[in-house]
């Protein structure tokens, strides 16, 4: 074969080559949401879901250039390991993706544990709030909260209250039995007393049995843990029918009895009642008010569309994933992404400055005392306390008091 001839076979080579290359190739990073998108507590799954949406859509813009991300999106229909486990499965080994995210029950996060462990595969907990979570993978962090975390506080603020006896009702799985422990060791700490402790079946629909024995023993404080959503609207009109508060039994709570875009359905029996959370959409800082302007862009006016706390959940789990893919330009292993995510922090989160502790890999926030008010006519979640950058272990969990 002649130079002239050798060139042009070279040329037509190489011109193949890049025809089947796509202009501008993309690396397009697959992220795995496992929410419950259907069911009873669709609604959790559904306001996690806004903040995950509305974060990728307001930074996008921000990933490195030729970088795209894809969300894909998959409904465990609730607290079903079996069906979490096959979803994670399908989403790592058929799908491809390269970080998983989501889950709101702590069943199905631990059913997930192996998975992500035999892949090396990164897992961004936004919901869960069972205390081992992290401890079941080095592939998990979580950016949520623990009941540990917030409820601990709680129990002490209680007993200064000058309210001497108390009582608690949980949901009967691991979240509830955390919350339940944690609110009677702060109370016991602070010098209370606990009276009584009933455990409700998960799926149980009638709570007056349960409320009535609290009627009946009298104590001057109960805790209340049930999953957030229409659930917790069930609890405080039982708690409103049997004329809880005419007996002067005080409810308090974690920020899920008393979720912001269920006040309205609630209604005003919710008055009055103090929770711990880590976050209230009525809150006057910088960062909170710039996410509520593009939630209201978005999703509707204040008085339509309340962003939660699962929503700044959601967006702050975006935050960290797109921190993973700012520093590597898309094009990372699991072990990478994990060192970046055991050391990730975003001072300007809406909830407050909010960051992962490398050692446990849980989150540390700021807890708040909240208190539902009437704001413009409306309920809210009033902050009136803060217990700062509290730490998600059981032997991390108290701070500084502001």
């Amino acid at each position: 074969m002649s130079a002239r001839r050798r060139y042009l076979a070279v040329a037509a080579a190489a011109a193949m080559v890049f025809a089947a290359r796509p202009a501008g190739a993309e690396t397009v990073v697959k992220v795995g949401v496992i929410l419950t998108y259907s069911g009873q507590n669709a609604q959790v799954g559904e306001w996690t879901d806004k903040g995950v949406s509305l974060y990728v859509k307001e930074h996008e813009k921000d990933l490195p250039p030729g970088v795209k991300i894809e969300i894909i999106r998959r409904d465990d229909t609730g607290s079903k390991p079996e069906v979490a486990k096959r979803l994670a499965t399908e989403l790592i080994t058929r799908d491809h993706v390269k970080l998983l995210t989501g889950v709101i029950w702590t069943p199905n996060a631990a059913a997930i544990a192996p998975v992500v462990t035999q892949a090396k595969l990164p897992f961004i907990v936004m919901v869960s709030a069972g205390s081992t979570v992290p401890a079941l993978s080095p592939y998990i962090v979580r950016v949520s909260f623990t009941e540990w975390q917030l409820i601990y506080p709680l129990g002490q603020w209680a007993a200064k209250q000058g309210w001497k006896t108390g009582y608690t009702m949980v949901s009967d799985f691991s979240p509830g039995w955390d919350a339940e422990i944690a609110f009677q060791k702060g109370f016991a700490d602070g010098g209370g007393k606990l009276i009584g402790a009933v455990r409700v079946p998960f799926a149980e629909s009638d709570l007056e049995p349960f409320v009535q024995r609290i009627k009946d023993a009298k104590p001057d404080v109960t805790y209340i843990f049930t999953p957030s959503g229409r659930q917790a609207t069930q609890v405080m009109r039982t708690w409103r029918d049997l004329g809880m508060k005419d007996n002067k039994i005080h409810v308090v709570a974690g920020h899920q009895l008393v979720p912001d875009e269920e006040l309205p359905n609630i209604g005003d029996v919710a008055l009055g009642v103090v929770s711990s959370g880590n976050y209230s959409p009525v809150t006057k800082r910088p960062a909170n008010e710039k996410f509520l302007a593009a939630w209201q862009h978005e999703y509707g006016s204040a008085a339509t569309a309340v962003p939660d706390f699962l929503s700044v959940q959601g967006w702050d789990g975006m935050d960290a994933i797109f921190d993973v893919i700012k520093k590597t330009g898309g094009k990372f292993d699991g072990d990478e992404a994990m060192n970046i995510l055991k050391h990730w922090s975003n001072p300007d989160s809406p909830r407050g400055p909010t960051s992962i502790d490398p050692a446990t890999r849980d989150v540390v926030q700021n807890v708040y005392m909240r208190r539902v008010e009437k704001v413009d006519g409306r309920l809210a979640n009033v902050e009136f306390e803060t217990f700062k950058q509290v730490k998600g272990t059981v032997t991390g969990m108290m701070a500084g008091k502001k």
